[in-house]
């Protein structure tokens, strides 16, 4: 089957009117803005880098978080936070950092497409106070859109998540509370650009990308 099928088509002096040409290219233009609306899973390679800031009160603008890869199999990406280890998924889900360690983590499922939600569980560890726990949430892909962070102005799909946390502390505090978390991933630069995630037990904070290098 071809597009001539079902056209009215003419013949002139100069032979066939290429109105399949002209559909086509209609079809094409009507499929661009689709297609703009659906990303595949990134290509991350040994070198790329990445500076974040995350500040919670007060805005910032200064990197205190910057990523680097130095390895990528189909089944890890690693690098470093700050100089130490640092391992993702193949689809840039942080398994272990120098501050959290998680077992099944899933923020990120590719490919992404505006309408697109997911729910997982994992079990978590939260370095600093030896705190550990579990939590299950739940994922939409909401809006594809236009953001500005310190790093530039992207276009980017805004993930909004919830989640329902438990576990405890080494002081005996129980936790029991919902996690939201608005964030952005915006597929020229390979990553989250921004995020604000909202914690009953700890201050509202926000990560901004603030440079990027990728190899090409």
């Amino acid at each position: 089957m071809t597009l001539e099928i079902g056209l009215d088509i003419r013949r002139n002096n100069e032979g066939l009117v290429r109105i399949p040409f002209c559909i086509g290219v209609g079809l094409a233009l009507l499929a661009g803005p689709a297609l703009a609306q659906k990303t595949e899973r990134p290509e991350v390679k040994v070198g790329d880098r990445w500076q974040f800031v995350r500040y919670y009160r007060v805005a910032s603008t200064k990197p205190n978080l910057i990523w680097e890869i130095n390895s990528v199999t189909e089944t890890e990406i690693s690098g470093t936070e700050n100089g130490e280890p640092l391992r993702m998924t193949p689809d840039l889900n942080v398994v272990d950092s120098p501050e959290r360690k998680q077992s099944n983590p899933k923020a990120l499922s590719f490919p992404l497409e505006v309408g697109k939600s997911w729910r997982y569980a994992t079990d978590w560890l939260f370095k600093p106070k030896g705190s550990r726990g579990s939590i299950v949430v739940d994922v939409e892909v909401v809006a594809h859109e236009t953001i500005a962070v310190p790093a530039g102005e992207f276009e980017a799909f805004k993930l909004v998540s919830k989640g329902w946390v438990s576990g405890t502390s080494p002081i005996n505090s129980q936790y029991d509370a919902v996690i939201t978390t608005t964030y952005w991933y915006a597929a020229a630069p390979r990553a989250i650009v921004k995020s604000v995630t909202h914690n009953p037990y700890l201050t509202a904070s926000t990560v901004e990308m603030v440079s990027f290098q990728l190899r090409p």
